[in-house]
C-alpha cells in the first residue's frame, strides 16, 4: 500500500498516526496471535499446625505440623498396667493404668485374671499409690499430689459410695508408710510420715528438717497420734512387727549409706539396729520385713561385699545370717509372704530383673517355674492366698501383670497392655548390652537399640543418660522412643556411667564429690567407641537426659561440643550451688552427700567451676531445654538460667516449660507436645528428612 506524501513528512502528527496504523495492520495480518499473559502464581495452602496448649510456654520451637502429629500419634498411646495392691480377702487387685483418652494414670480394680478393669479414680493428677484397708477391704487409702509438686496428700475412698475424704494437712508433704496388723473387729490403723515444706518456712527455706511419724485410723482422722519426731528427711517406716510392738525404720543417708532402726510404737523410743551404734561401717541397710514370730528382721545390705544381699538379723542377739551371698548381683526388691514361709526376690542381673524364691524359714532357694520373658517389676504376695503378683515389661511391650501360685507353679496373666492400631510392638528391636573402656581403663556398659535393617548406612545416635545419678538404664519398653528407632532410623544408646547402681557399691561411689566429672569422661570414651562402630555415625550424635541426666547432657555439651550435633536437657541441674540452695529442704542434705556440701568453701569453688552454667560459653551446638514449673527437686530456675546464658552466646536454644508439671511431664497432652518438638529437634540436628 502506497503512503500519501503528506503522511511521509517527518515530524507530522499524521505520520506518527500512520506508523501506528501500519504496525496494527501488520499485527492483524500475522498468522501468530500475541502470547497470553502468564497466570498469577497460586500460593500453596497453609500448613496446618498444632498449637501448644494453654499450660505450655514455648520459646524458639518451630511450629508442629499436623502431619507430624498424625505420623507420630500411634507411638504415643501405649498403655500398660502397674500393680498397686491385693484385696485382703478376695482374689482381686488394684492397678494403675492410663485409660483410653485419659491424660494421667488412675486407679482401677481388676476382679479376676483378664477381667475388664473397673475405674475407681478420675482426677486431673496421677493416682498410682494406694492400699486396701487390710481387714475387709471396705475402703482404700491413696496418695495424690497437684501439678507435679510432689506434695502428697492422703485420701480415703469408701468403695461402696466412692466418696473421698482428705486425711492430711495440705501444708506438709505426706507418705503412706504401712498398716498395723490389727485383728478383726478392731479399727484398722496406719502409719504415715510428714515433712514440712519451704513455703511454710520463714524466708522460704529451712536449715534443718524433721520427719514426723503419725498413727491414724482413716475413719477417725482427727484422732491421729504423733508417734515420733525423727531428725532429717530420709526416713521410711516400712514394716511393723507382727505383734504390733515395733516398726522397722530405714534412714536413707545416701546411695552408699543407710541405717535400720527399731522404734517402739508405744513409747516412740528408737534404737539403731544396723549397723550397730558406734560402728564405722558405711554401707546400705534396708529393712525388708519381720519374721512371722517377730523375733528376726530381714533386710538387704552391701556391708558384706559389693552387692546388696538378703540377710536376716536375730533381734535378741544381733546375729546376722547372709541368705544370698552366692548371688553376685543386687537384690533390687523383696516380698515376704504373710505366713512367713516364702521370700520373693527381684535380682538385678546386668539390668534385667529376675525372680528368685527362698524358703524364709530354712533360708534355702527353691525352684521358680518358667515365666514369660521380660524385665521383672514389683513383687507382692496376696495376704491370704500366698499368690505372688509381679509385673513384666520389655522391648515388645509395656508392663503387664501376672501372678504365680508358688504351690502349683501356675502362672496367670491379669492384664493386657494396649498398643495402638497399626503398631506391632512384638516386632520392635530388642536392646543389647555394649561395653567400652573409659579413660582410666574401667569398663562401662550400656544398652544399645539398633533400627531395622531397612535403614542402611551409618545411623545417627541418640545417647540417653538416666537420672539419679544412682539410677540404672535397664532392659524395658522404650515407649514413645520406639518412633526414633522404627521410623527415623536412629540408634538409641543408654549408658550406665560410673555412679549408676547395679554394678557394686564401689562403682556407685566413683562419681562422688570431686570425682563428679569422671562420669562425663565416661561419655567422652563412649564417643570414641562410637567412632569405631561401622554402623554408627559419629558425626550425628545428640546427647539427652533427665534430672541428673539433664546435667550430664549439659556437661557433655560443654566438654565435647565439637563431637555432638546437639543436646537435650530435661529438668536438669545447670548449676550445683544454685540447685542446692533452691531444692526443697527435705532433700537438700541427701543431695549434699552426693554432690558435695556447698557450705564448704573448697567444695563450693569446685562446684562453681564444673557447673554447666559457668561453662555455658562452650555450648555451641543447638540446645533443647524442657522444664516443669512446679518441680520441687530441680527448680525451674535451673532451666531459665541456662537458657538465658546459652542464648547470650548466640547458641540456638529451644525452651519448653509446662506450668502444670513438676519433675518431668506426666500429663499425656504435655508429654505428646514435648515428643513432637523432640522429633523436630532430632530431624534438624541430625539432618534427617
Amino acid at each position: 500500500m502506497k503512503t500519501p506524501a503528506l503522511l511521509q513528512r517527518p515530524g507530522s502528527r499524521l505520520a506518527a498516526l500512520a506508523a501506528a496504523t501500519v504496525l496494527m495492520l501488520t499485527a492483524c495480518a500475522s498468522s501468530t496471535p500475541p502470547p497470553a499473559p502468564a497466570p498469577a502464581p497460586v500460593a500453596p495452602p497453609p500448613v496446618e499446625v498444632l498449637a501448644p496448649n494453654a499450660n505450655l510456654h514455648v520459646e524458639g520451637i518451630p511450629a508442629v505440623p499436623r502431619s507430624l502429629v498424625q505420623a507420630v500419634d500411634k507411638y504415643t498411646d501405649f498403655r500398660g498396667h502397674a500393680f498397686v495392691d491385693w484385696h485382703p480377702q478376695k482374689r482381686e487387685m488394684l492397678v494403675a493404668h492410663r485409660p483410653a483418652g485419659g491424660s494421667t494414670p488412675q486407679l482401677f480394680r481388676v476382679s479376676a485374671p483378664m477381667a475388664e478393669p473397673e475405674r475407681l479414680t478420675d482426677f486431673a493428677d496421677p493416682v498410682t499409690s494406694a492400699q486396701y484397708e487390710p481387714l475387709e477391704g471396705r475402703y482404700i487409702v491413696f496418695e495424690r499430689a497437684a501439678g507435679g509438686n510432689e506434695v502428697n496428700q492422703l485420701y480415703r475412698m469408701d468403695l461402696e459410695t466412692r466418696t473421698v475424704n482428705l486425711l492430711t494437712d495440705p501444708d506438709q508433704r505426706h507418705n503412706f508408710e504401712t498398716w498395723l496388723h490389727e485383728k478383726r473387729g478392731t479399727p484398722s490403723q496406719l502409719l504415715y510420715s510428714s515433712v514440712p515444706l519451704d513455703r511454710t518456712a520463714a524466708g522460704g527455706a529451712r536449715s534443718t528438717i524433721n520427719t514426723t511419724l503419725w498413727m491414724l485410723d482413716p475413719q477417725k482422722p482427727d484422732a491421729r497420734r504423733k508417734v515420733a519426731e525423727l531428725p532429717g528427711g530420709g526416713w521410711n517406716a516400712s514394716h511393723v512387727s507382727w505383734d504390733n510392738k515395733r516398726v522397722a525404720l530405714t534412714n536413707y543417708l545416701s546411695a552408699n549409706e543407710s541405717q535400720v532402726w527399731l522404734l517402739d510404737l508405744a513409747t516412740g523410743q528408737r534404737r539403731q539396729l544396723l549397723p550397730k551404734a558406734g560402728s564405722k561401717t558405711r554401707a546400705t541397710h534396708l529393712a525388708a520385713g519381720f519374721s512371722r514370730d517377730s523375733k528376726a528382721l530381714f533386710f538387704t545390705s552391701d556391708a558384706a561385699g559389693e552387692f546388696n544381699e538378703l540377710q536376716r538379723v536375730d533381734l535378741a542377739n544381733g546375729r546376722i545370717t547372709r541368705v544370698t551371698s552366692d548371688i553376685a548381683w543386687d537384690v533390687a526388691g523383696t516380698a515376704l509372704s504373710d505366713d512367713g514361709k516364702l521370700a520373693a526376690l527381684n535380682i538385678n542381673e546386668d539390668g534385667q530383673g529376675k525372680l528368685h524364691l527362698f524358703d524364709a524359714r530354712r533360708l534355702k532357694e527353691v525352684n521358680v517355674p518358667p515365666l514369660p520373658a521380660g524385665n521383672l517389676g514389683g513383687l507382692h504376695f496376696h495376704p491370704q492366698r500366698g499368690e505372688l503378683a509381679f509385673g513384666l515389661n520389655g522391648s515388645a511391650g509395656p508392663s503387664q501383670i501376672y501372678s504365680l501360685d508358688p504351690a502349683s507353679g501356675d502362672v496367670q496373666q491379669w492384664t493386657r497392655a494396649y498398643a495402638p492400631a497399626g503398631v506391632d510392638p512384638s516386632r520392635f528391636a530388642p536392646q543389647q548390652i555394649v561395653r567400652w573402656k573409659s579413660f582410666d581403663g574401667r569398663t562401662i556398659s550400656g544398652l544399645l537399640t539398633l533400627p531395622p535393617a531397612r535403614f542402611t548406612g551409618k545411623r545417627p545416635v541418640l545417647i540417653n543418660i538416666h537420672g539419679g545419678p544412682e539410677g540404672q538404664a535397664q532392659f524395658g519398653f522404650l515407649n514413645r522412643n520406639n518412633y526414633f528407632v522404627e521410623e527415623m532410623g536412629i540408634a538409641i544408646l543408654q549408658p550406665n556411667v560410673r555412679g549408676s547402681t547395679g554394678y557394686g557399691k564401689t562403682f556407685v561411689a566413683l562419681d562422688n564429690g570431686m570425682k563428679r566429672e569422671d562420669s562425663v569422661k565416661d561419655i567422652g570414651a563412649l564417643l570414641d567407641w562410637i567412632v569405631t562402630q561401622p554402623n554408627l555415625d559419629a558425626s550425628r550424635i545428640v546427647v539427652a537426659g533427665g534430672s541428673y541426666g539433664g546435667y550430664m547432657s549439659l556437661a557433655v555439651s560443654t566438654h565435647y561440643a565439637n563431637r555432638i550435633a546437639g543436646s537435650i536437657d530435661v529438668v536438669g541441674i545447670s548449676h550445683f550451688v544454685t540447685f542446692l540452695n533452691n531444692t526443697e529442704s527435705y532433700r537438700r542434705d541427701l543431695r549434699r552427700v552426693e554432690y558435695g556440701d556447698e557450705r564448704d568453701p573448697a567444695m563450693k569453688a569446685f562446684l562453681e567451676q564444673i557447673s554447666p552454667l559457668t561453662n555455658a560459653a562452650r555450648i555451641t551446638k543447638p540446645l533443647f531445654v524442657v522444664q516443669g514449673r512446679n518441680d520441687p527437686r530441680v527448680p525451674w530456675t535451673e532451666a531459665e538460667q541456662i537458657v538465658q546464658k546459652a542464648r547470650a552466646n548466640g547458641t540456638p536454644v529451644w525452651y519448653l516449660r509446662a506450668e502444670n508439671e513438676g519433675h518431668g511431664f506426666q500429663r499425656k497432652e504435655n508429654a505428646d507436645y514435648q515428643f513432637y518438638a523432640t522429633v523436630l529437634f532430632l530431624k534438624d540436628t541430625m539432618k534427617l528428612p
